[in-house]
């Protein structure tokens, strides 16, 4: 990158830091004090609005010592993943690209909706947790759009640091609004595409100004170069690095998120409980670091109702795994137990008109041979198929995955069932699948980068229908399945 690319992208990363990308403004929250002196902590790496619910969201931040993320100084190779030249893997982890440090301190979070007021208590963050807040507030009303204001300081009369962000409630379960959500999954930092704002499809995302955004796991990747995450220091730098792109800051400060890990969230590919450590990072502080990052309420399995005509269900697929390379068999899970019974009744007793699944991994696939780790592989092929039968036995329910670094529709042959991977977040991630290589079940193939929008809305006619669309990095559509319940 050159100089003059590095001084942009400083300076538009420490307007998005600032202000989220959204107007500030003083008279929004009552009793506003001046700000008093220079703040000598930032919101580096931005906020997140998560797991939104009719009636509760979980606040998170991370307070940082430094206004903007280090630079990028290194070129890329000319090749998939656009690993970095010439990286210092040893290297000072503070002044490694997009490094963002923490400082401890202590925030509050403010919520504003017509004469509704509320402040949580401050809070304060230490190293333990990599300064890291997370702030979860309950007795919200249903479909109400709420203002929020972060407010932190590194000591009791010191100056305040501010930063803003928006939301909206889910609506009542029985309320017929038309939703819009947006997901992606895969994104290595050093795949990014726009060498100011990190990645355009969040940008893209952005202007279809959707209800809420669900990430679907490879957040980030320890098992990469620039650095490989070999200790907890690396690993948590993975996430400053990420979070600290502006046009993911802009996306999660007006927009609900909910994340899925999978195996390069957590340690290193195809991961299960039994992996070995990856250099001095182990499965258990993958599980840490996550938690850190990840808000949930509760288990890391959950489903949300969206109105009337949509519920979701979020599936975990790392925590709970037998070994992939185990002899197949009834006992063998990806699921688990305790969380294959919850879903099947929670399923079954659903009224929604559209039911989504979100896996981090394929369950129709088509996948390669040699995979071992999803429920379209042979490795899981019994549950797999009780997953997919479950599946088939409702009505107007779809599968929507993360994990393949490609776009695509494809339908089981033997149920039907359909499912929509999103592909990667840019081009540069793109592989694993030719091209040429149309099979009987795919309906849509394009090997690019982007994301996949999803649509439900009642029509005129009073019918309600759903819609897919996979959009191009740049928000253009270059695929659609419309579905009428």
């Amino acid at each position: 990158m050159s100089s003059n690319n590095r001084r942009i992208f400083l300076k538009k990363a420490g307007a998005a830091v600032a202000l989220s990308s959204l107007t500030f403004d003083e008279n929004l929250f009552t009793s506003l004090p001046t700000l008093k002196g220079e703040p000598d902590l930032y919101f580096s790496n931005g906020i997140k609005i998560a797991e939104v619910t009719t009636d509760s969201a979980i606040f998170w931040t991370r307070l940082c010592a430094d206004r903007t993320p280090k630079p990028v100084k290194h070129e890329r190779r000319e090749e998939v993943f656009r690993h970095p030249i010439d990286f210092d893997e040893n290297g000072n982890v503070p002044d490694m690209d997009g490094a963002v440090a923490g400082k401890s301190g202590m925030a509050r979070v403010k919520l504003r909706h017509k004469s509704f007021r509320y402040t949580s208590e401050w809070i304060k963050t230490d190293a333990d947790k990599d300064h890291t807040i997370q702030i979860e507030v309950a007795n919200l009303k249903p479909n109400t759009r709420y203002d929020v204001l972060w407010e932190a300081k590194s000591q009791e009369n010191g100056p305040v640091s501010r930063s803003q962000g928006q939301f909206t409630t889910a609506p009542a379960p029985m309320a017929t609004e038309d939703v819009s959500l947006v997901t992606s999954t895969c994104q290595y930092f050093w795949s990014f595409d726009d060498q100011t704002r990190g990645f355009r499809s969040y940008d893209a995302m952005r202007q279809l100004k959707p209800d809420f955004f669900i990430h679907t796991g490879d957040y980030i990747y320890y098992d990469k170069p620039g650095p490989m995450a070999t200790n907890t220091e690396k690993a948590r730098h993975k996430w400053h690095a990420m979070n600290g792109w502006p046009s993911l800051q802009d996306l999660f400060a007006q927009t609900p998120i909910y994340m899925l890990k999978d195996d390069h969230d957590l340690l290193r590919d195809d991961v299960d409980p039994s992996k070995p450590k990856f250099g001095e990072l182990t499965y258990t502080d993958g599980l840490k670091i996550w938690s850190e990052n990840a808000p949930l309420h509760a288990e890391p399995y959950r489903t949300i109702r969206w109105g009337k005509n949509l519920q979701i269900w979020l599936l975990e697929g790392r925590e709970f795994r037998s070994k992939n390379k185990s002899e197949d068999g009834p006992q063998k899970t990806i699921l688990g137990a305790k969380q294959k019974q919850w879903l099947e009744e929670t399923v079954s007793a659903s009224d929604a008109t559209f039911k989504l699944l979100f896996s981090a991994t394929p369950v129709v696939g088509p996948d390669r041979p040699q995979k071992t780790d999803n429920h379209a592989n042979k490795a899981f092929e019994t549950e797999g198929k009780w997953l997919r039968n479950l599946i088939a036995k409702q009505n107007n329910m779809y599968v929507v995955n993360g994990d393949r670094h490609w776009q695509y529709v494809s339908q089981d042959a033997d149920t039907k069932i359909m499912e929509f991977g999103s592909g990667p977040v840019s081009d540069f991630h793109v592989q694993g699948w030719d091209a040429d290589d149309v099979r009987p079940e795919h309906r849509f193939l394009r090997l690019k980068g982007g994301f996949l929008g999803i649509t439900v809305k009642t029509r005129p006619d009073k019918k309600t229908e759903i819609a897919f669309t996979h959009y191009d990095v740049n928000g253009q559509a270059v695929h659609r399945e419309t579905f009428e319940a």
